[in-house]
């Protein structure tokens, strides 16, 4: 996948759910990951030319594992221009070796993002951007249909009342092959999850899933995420029309 195509679904993703005002504050959330370093690219460059203009920063929370780096991270975003903030935590320490968590993930997500809300708040901003992926939105679903009984997955937008954040998540149009074709394309500086249950997950279970209904039946991804974005899930934004964005401009 090219930059180009990248900003389009990106700008789709950000016009149809209204998540950048003029003046906005944005928090991108760094992990490591490719799916963090792809919207960092998106959101650095949706900023050159979109109508409402948007402050950027990058922030990091550093779970406390030995030989996580952020060196070549830094360099990127000096090279993209967008300030970068490593917040150090415990998080790890935490979870395997105090409490000695043999299902750590549910815990390690909100130790995480409470810690990142916590960081980008002290900085000033109102947004924070989260990097998941279309892919993401579908796992997801299947994950409450299985473990929770109910038809649901997260929202493109959503405001944190306890924090005054605003949560978007810009790449919700982005399948993850597409990303994996832009990681290799443009070298992001990918750090490896240092965490010893990642691939173990439940998240796993439910793409690898997907990935076989996907054989079995082609298109079936697709078809589930039109039913997420058509099933009138609670807590979810308006979607605007076409019209309706070009209206808004």
């Amino acid at each position: 996948m090219k930059l180009q195509q990248l900003l389009s679904f990106t700008r789709k993703a950000v016009d149809e759910y209204q998540m950048i005002e003029t003046g906005d504050k944005i928090a991108v959330g760094i992990s490591g990951g490719k799916d963090s370093l792809t919207l960092l690219y998106a959101l650095s460059g949706l900023r050159r030319f979109y109508p409402k203009p948007f402050e950027l920063t990058a922030v990091t929370v550093d779970l406390g594992y030995e030989k996580f780096h952020t060196e070549k991270i830094d360099a990127l975003c000096r090279e993209l221009g967008v300030p970068y903030h490593v917040i150090k935590t415990d998080i790890a320490h935490i979870l395997f070796e105090e409490r000695k968590e043999s299902n750590p993930c549910s815990l390690c997500a909100k130790m995480r993002k409470g810690a990142l809300n916590e960081a980008v708040k002290k900085l000033g901003y109102n947004k924070v951007a989260y990097a998941h992926h279309k892919d993401d939105i579908v796992e997801t679903m299947i994950l409450s249909l299985i473990f929770e009984g109910r038809f649901h997955s997260f929202s493109p937008k959503s405001y944190l009342d306890r924090m005054g954040l605003t949560v978007i998540r810009p790449m919700m149009f982005v399948n993850e092959a597409d990303v994996i074709g832009f990681q290799r394309k443009y070298d992001l500086p990918v750090e490896k999850s240092r965490c010893p249950v990642d691939g173990l997950t439940k998240r796993q279970y439910a793409k690898e899933l997907i990935h076989q209904l996907e054989l079995d039946h082609p298109g079936a991804k697709q078809r589930m995420f039109t039913a997420i974005l058509n099933g009138r899930i609670e807590g979810w934004p308006v979607r605007l029309t076409r019209e309706e964005v070009k209206s808004s401009s």
